[in-house]
């Protein structure tokens, strides 16, 4: 009888020791609470309590969380602004302390959540209702280094710490959406009016500068041929003169009359206007008496020079 007794005193005990036996997953510590108040933190790890006299308060998890934000807020000029954004928060550290926050500032992790994210919502809020519509897209960075500088200090005293905010998305109502397209369009068309003008003007310029250019060559070039006209014809006459005067020594030498090279100095000219005149019509008086008259304007002439 009295061994019977013993042997159940021993499954007792052995079922109240692996009874006060757990275990602690990694990532996670334990609250352990001793009739409703607190007594220690438990690691991960196999650990042992109590039986029935401690509790398993809370297991609290210390790797990073998130959670998906949706809200409106109104600018200064009374826009509605719609952000889309992801908040990445976690325990701020291990210590026994922090951890007692954590555990206790709030009943659940849903008082949590709705405290963490009416808190941010807020400080955005407050933030975009000191802006214009216009300015709100240029300000996402901004926005979140505001929030973060006003919202670690709460957290801090909740026991939790802001990794993290990402605003994914910056919407506004359609007729805004609308309105700054149009804005955006007409800009894009301003900018190509100009690039288009820009573009013609200097067309232009340089056609103008090819064609002064184009000009001055020309110019440059008929003076230069003209020159050349003239130095050509200054010598032919040079030629000229060097050649009737020669002859006229000539002539004087063989005792000859010096008309005789007018007289052929026009029939010259006459087969050259029959040759080169290229179907105009040149009158000439072809008789002897003509002829005669020729030869006395010529003689005549002669005579003046002398």
């Amino acid at each position: 009888m009295v061994l019977v007794i013993q042997f159940w005193w021993l499954i007792l005990i052995v079922i109240a020791i692996f009874s006060g036996l757990f275990t602690v997953n990694q990532g996670t510590i334990a609250v352990i609470t001793r009739f409703g108040k607190y007594v220690s933190i438990q690691r991960p790890g196999l650990r042992f309590k109590i039986p029935v006299i401690d509790q398993i308060y809370k297991r609290i998890s210390i790797q990073n969380r998130s959670v998906e934000l949706e809200f409106q807020a109104v600018t200064i000029d009374q826009a509605n602004v719609y952000f889309k954004s992801m908040l990445l928060y976690s325990v701020q550290n291990e210590t026994e302390d922090t951890i007692q926050k954590v555990a206790f500032k709030f009943i659940s992790d849903k008082d949590l959540m709705q405290a963490l994210v009416r808190t941010i919502e807020g400080n955005i809020r407050a933030f975009v209702a000191t802006r214009k519509q216009s300015e709100i897209l240029g300000l996402r960075r901004d926005i979140v280094e505001f929030v973060k500088e006003h919202v670690d200090a709460s957290l801090e005293e909740w026991g939790y710490h802001l990794q993290d905010l990402q605003i994914n998305d910056i919407t506004f109502d359609q007729a805004i959406i609308e309105s700054m397209s149009k804005v955006v369009a007409s800009n894009n068309l301003k900018a190509a009016a100009e690039n288009e003008g820009q573009a013609l003007l200097i067309t232009k310029t340089k056609a103008a500068e090819a064609e002064g250019n184009s000009i001055r060559i020309s110019a440059e070039a008929e003076k230069q041929a003209a020159q050349l006209r003239g130095q050509g014809v200054a010598l032919f006459r040079q030629e000229v003169a060097k050649g009737m005067g020669m002859a006229a020594e000539q002539m004087k030498m063989a005792n000859l009359d010096t008309s005789v090279i007018l007289f052929s100095m026009w029939t010259e000219a006459i087969k050259n206007f029959a040759e080169y005149g290229k179907g105009n019509v040149i009158f000439l008086d072809g008789s002897s008496e003509g002829m005669e008259k020729t030869m006395r304007q010529l003689m005549a002439m002669q005579q003046m020079e002398k």
